[in-house]
């Protein structure tokens, strides 16, 4: 297939883990210990021969080959509970931040967010490799090794003192998504104004996708509950960050361990904030939230509720700030440099472990966006 244009759009996804994980060189595996009960399940369909395709022999093949690709900074724990599912070793390619190891096949089964490069390898706008339906994909929801990613988190200190501000930023902030999931279009509009880090294109892309992670739960449910903290998926992922994440001092790795649910969320904030009739009295006026990323719809409900209007009218001046800098969303909430942050679970453990005192107060993503995409015709 003939490579196209790319945009930095290919380098989004990937969204870097505090404390956890490192860079590889592209030629060297990573591996960790563990294995569970073999199950076997045929994975999402997107053509006719795809379906014939069983994922564990999918899985088998690219594993034996040394073809299994994860960017290894923070979303590899999915991919090593996958492959010691269907016990082969944990170990996988360290793939680039394109498509391109994909499209020449040096890695088979690659790792690829749904809303950012499964788009880029289905789709032909600019930055596109325009598989289309050829492709297929295992999904870390189906095959019961999901994690969560996107919340919303402060520090416990910080809601302990500013309860109504910590309500109204939630209120406010929900009210942004739900306009999002509802309109994405809109939604990604919103985001390409503000900034934003893709094309307009493959913003649509994103915010459509991005809809269907706050609104599906892990089995398939749809979710109207936005922000819901459900307990099963949160401790199944942390479960699997337990077994997989290695910290590099031994009191942190053996804190982690310990670790339950209660020490690292609160749901009483979220719970008052829906409960309430919209109208706070902030302790603090002006707040900011840092992002793991820039720009772009993967955020978008806090772009809506700003453009909206709906941070003023809970008495709040919100400042978005872009992640990606040289300070962690983890470490810029933790000293104060801003108010809230978006980290994945496995993020916000590994840094109270490590010696932090956050708390995630919202679960945006209600199911992981983690899928290994691969051409069927490589697995004949």
């Amino acid at each position: 297939m003939k490579k196209m244009k790319r945009t930095l759009a290919a380098a989004l996804a990937m969204i870097f883990l505090t404390g956890c994980g490192g860079n590889k060189a592209a030629d060297q595996t990573t591996s960790a210990p563990g294995s569970e009960a073999t199950t076997s399940s045929v994975s999402t369909a997107s053509s006719t021969e795809a379906a014939e395709l069983d994922t564990k022999k999918v899985i088998e093949i690219a594993a034996k080959d040394g073809k299994v690709g994860n960017w290894g900074l923070g979303n590899e724990y999915e991919i090593l509970a996958l492959l010691a599912k269907y016990n082969l070793p944990t170990e996988y390619l360290s793939q680039d931040f394109t498509m391109d190891g994909f499209d020449d096949n040096s890695v088979t089964l690659a790792s690829a967010m749904t809303y950012n490069e499964l788009g880029l390898v289905k789709n032909s706008y600019d930055g596109g490799y325009g598989y289309g339906d050829s492709v297929n994909y295992i999904d870390m929801n189906d095959e019961g090794v999901a994690m969560m990613e996107d919340n919303i988190f402060t520090t416990k200190k910080f809601a302990e003192e500013n309860p109504e501000t910590v309500k109204a930023f939630l209120y406010a902030s929900l009210r942004g998504w739900d306009d999002a999931v509802k309109d994405p279009k809109a939604a990604a509009e919103i985001v390409f104004e503000a900034g934003s880090s893709v094309s307009q294109d493959h913003q649509e892309y994103m915010a459509s996708e991005v809809a269907k992670l706050v609104t599906t739960d892990t089995k398939g449910n749809t979710v109207s509950d936005y922000g819901n903290m459900d307990d099963e998926a949160m401790q199944q992922t942390l479960d699997i960050a337990k077994k997989y994440v290695t910290l590099d001092d031994a009191s942190a790795q053996e804190k982690f361990a310990s670790l339950s649910l209660d020490d690292i969320r609160d749901k009483q904030y979220l719970e008052a904030a829906k409960a309430s009739d919209g109208k706070f009295n902030p302790e603090k006026k002006e707040v900011s939230i840092q992002l793991k990323w820039l720009p772009q719809a993967q955020f978008m409900g806090y772009y809506v509720a700003a453009a909206k209007g709906y941070y003023d009218e809970v008495g709040l001046k919100v400042n978005i700030v872009s992640g990606g800098g040289d300070i962690a969303e983890t470490t810029a909430v933790n000293n104060g440099t801003v108010d809230f942050g978006v980290t994945w679970e496995t993020n916000l453990a590994a840094a109270n472990a490590g010696g932090m005192d956050l708390l995630e107060i919202a679960q945006i993503y209600q199911r992981s966006g983690l899928v290994l995409v691969y051409k069927p015709e490589n697995f004949k």
